[in-house]
């Protein structure tokens, strides 16, 4: 158990520190000096940049970030690309132009994509992002944007360490481009070496599944993890790290997850906590288990899509909308329910098949009905989802694939978790919390113990009803059994709990059933009697559910 806990600390002002490059960024001067021709002649040699430093490491404003309900977008198309997304860039590519391999091997590759790095997703999208209640993103990156030349050695990429010697500095201040505008970053391990799919995706256009087979790639992916685990996890605004996007679903990959997650605890007592995401090949149910037989911050990523194949097309929309409703509810409840709420949607768009809509008398409502129902479900059955993608070429014109075109449209204006406008919580009334006679005269039978807890303790301000709380419950400890302290304790929790993420930026409690969990433990059994788990998880549950109606 780590001797730190954010349910220990004292609430205190915090300032979430910016980082340093905001005055000036060489990048954007880079804009005007790049081209796109494919004319080795006009290839301009371009400067090192320096890699940015990070804001010193705000524990309690971290564990908001990492806790809380995830509403994010994927900034998919810039830092690892797929011709459909953005083809202008592929026009310089060699070979079959849909990977990254090929727009390395093609002409003027590193001018062609730091002026890409720098002009396809600015400061101005984080600022829209947070404007409409958009908290996190995930950045899909490829081992080939570390800019380091030990992890390009015997892969497709180790002729191309100059091309990619810049990439690390523009993920960082994508990074600390986010933190400005108190946005997470899900920083996303989508290229493995050697492939974990085969996909273009992933970097490779020979459909090659070359990672779990060999040992040299298998090594060399936990050596690129260990590096993002040492670097990220102390970062403020980083709320985990994804092991592989969408692997192939083999008999090696449990084996291979579980050695990952192994590694990267190693790398130091910070990373024992840090949130590690991993992606279900698509098979929910089988790593439902693999984290509910885990007790460490592990998150499963399931991407639902209903585009891909013939089944899919030969449904109208509506009655994809309708099996979303139910059928598929239900499934992510489960799951959800099995594994103490550990599970997010990180792929998910607006996308049909023309044969799906041709059916329906009005394509643009049986679009919008699909599409929010998605994000209805999977907002009440799982922690959080993730759109694909916030923007690509040709967004205007692209309600299916474009987040920035479906606000509005497909999805609503804003996606605030709260309906009401976000406020101090002493302006109504939430430093005013039922009396303790009033919780414990409800008999705790009547509670059904489920998702578990702790209290991270930071917010835009401090919390002046924890103290009141506490002398409460101390007060009343002295004469309570050991299951009315643990009830007690676990409803004052929840309802300070409530308080403290709607301080923060008006953000909800998401991963629940973790955060209980680390509660306990971090509380010890002289706080909480062994035996008596199961009433401060109930307490709590029903503390967070009588904070958040208040300040609904």
């Amino acid at each position: 158990m780590l001797a730190w806990h954010p349910i220990l600390v004292t609430i205190q002002f915090l300032v979430l520190l910016q980082a340093s490059s905001a005055t000036s960024n060489p990048r954007d001067a880079r804009r005007d000096q790049t081209s796109n021709s494919c004319d080795p002649e006009v290839d301009t040699p371009l400067p090192d940049n320096p890699v940015e430093l990070f804001a010193p490491f705000d524990r309690p404003t971290a564990h908001v970030f990492r806790y809380r309900t995830q509403r994010s977008v994927n900034l998919g198309g810039w830092f690892v690309h797929e011709s459909w997304m953005t083809p202008s860039i592929f026009q310089c590519a060699s070979g079959h132009k849909v990977s990254e391999f090929d727009i390395a091997s093609g002409s003027n590759a590193r001018t062609i994509l730091e002026n890409h790095w720098s002009t396809f997703i600015s400061e101005s999208d984080f600022s829209y992002l947070s404007s409409i209640g958009i908290n996190t993103v995930r950045l899909p990156i490829g081992y080939w944007s570390l800019s380091n030349p030990e992890f390009y050695e015997g892969t497709p990429f180790s002729g191309f360490t100059d091309v990619y010697r810049n990439s690390w500095s523009f993920v960082v201040h994508a990074i600390n481009m986010a933190a400005t505008y108190n946005i997470g970053v899900l920083v996303d391990l989508h290229g493995a070496p050697g492939s974990q799919n085969g996909q273009p995706h992933s970097g490779i256009s020979d459909r090659h599944v070359g990672l779990f087979n060999s040992p040299a790639n298998v090594e060399k992916t936990l050596a690129v993890l260990t590096f993002l685990t040492r670097t990220l996890c102390n970062v403020t605004n980083v709320v985990g790290i994804q092991v592989l996007n969408e692997p192939q679903d083999n008999t090696e990959l449990v084996d291979f997850y579980t050695r990952a997650i192994f590694t990267m605890r190693q790398v130091s007592t910070a990373a024992e906590a840090f949130p590690i995401y991993i992606h279900d090949g698509f098979d929910l149910m089988r790593f439902s288990h693999f984290i509910a037989n885990r007790t460490d911050f592990v998150v499963q990523d399931h991407h639902s899509y209903f585009v891909f194949t013939p089944l899919d097309e030969s449904k109208p929309a509506s009655q994809h909308t309708k099996e979303i409703e139910t059928s598929l509810s239900a499934s992510l409840a489960t799951a959800s329910a099995n594994q103490r709420g550990n599970l997010v949607i990180d792929e998910w768009s607006c996308a049909l098949t023309p044969k799906s809509l041709s059916s329906e008398p009005d394509e643009a409502v049986a679009r919008q009905d699909f599409c929010t129902a998605q994000m209805e479900v999977y907002s009440t059955t799982t922690a959080g989802w993730s759109f694909w993608a916030y923007k690509k070429e040709g967004c205007d014109t692209d309600p299916s694939w474009c987040f920035t075109t479906a606000v509005g449209t497909s999805l609503p204006s804003d996606f605030f978790v709260y309906t009401q406008s976000y406020n101090s919580p002493r302006s109504i009334g939430l430093l005013d919390p039922p009396p303790m006679s009033d919780v414990l005269s409800k008999p705790d039978a009547s509670i059904t113990p489920s998702t578990p807890a702790t209290t991270p303790s930071r917010g835009r301000a401090s919390i002046p009803f924890r103290h009141r709380l506490s002398t409460i419950y101390y007060r009343r400890s002295k004469r309570d059994t050991a299951e009315q302290q643990s009830s007690t304790k676990g409803y004052s929790d929840g309802f300070l709990t409530a308080g403290i993420f709607y301080e923060y930026d008006g953000s909800r409690l998401g991963f629940t059933g973790q955060y209980v969990e680390d509660s306990i433990q971090a509380l010890g059994p002289d706080v909480i009697a062994p035996g008596t788990e199961g009433y401060y998880r109930a307490g709590f549950t029903r503390g967070l559910s009588d904070g958040e109606a208040r300040l609904s």
